[in-house]
C-alpha cells in the first residue's frame, strides 16, 4: 500500500533520482493529473543515490492514487 504523507497527498512511487522522477510524474501528469516530488536536498545537490538520499517519492492527490497506480502499471510499446 503506497505510503501517505499528509491526509491529501500518497506515494505512488519511488525514482532513484530526480531524471527518473520527472519521467514519471510528467507520464502521471499528462493525464491530468497533479503530483508532488519529495526528496533530501543533499541527494539533487550533489547527485548522491546511495543509501536512500538519491530518492525520490512521486506523491498524487489521494482520490487519484488508484488511478495513477493504473497509469504506471501500464507498458508502452513503440508507436503506441
Amino acid at each position: 500500500m503506497p505510503e501517505t504523507t499528509d491526509a491529501s497527498w500518497v506515494v505512488v512511487a519511488r525514482a532513484s533520482g530526480l531524471t527518473q522522477a520527472n519521467i514519471i510524474s510528467g507520464r502521471i501528469e499528462s493525464e491530468g493529473i497533479p503530483t508532488q516530488l519529495r526528496y533530501e536536498a543533499a541527494g539533487a545537490i550533489y547527485g548522491i543515490t546511495i543509501d536512500g538520499l538519491g530518492e525520490v517519492k512521486i506523491l498524487v492527490p489521494a482520490p487519484d492514487r488508484a488511478r495513477a497506480q493504473e497509469l504506471l502499471a501500464r507498458s508502452y510499446e513503440e508507436g503506441e
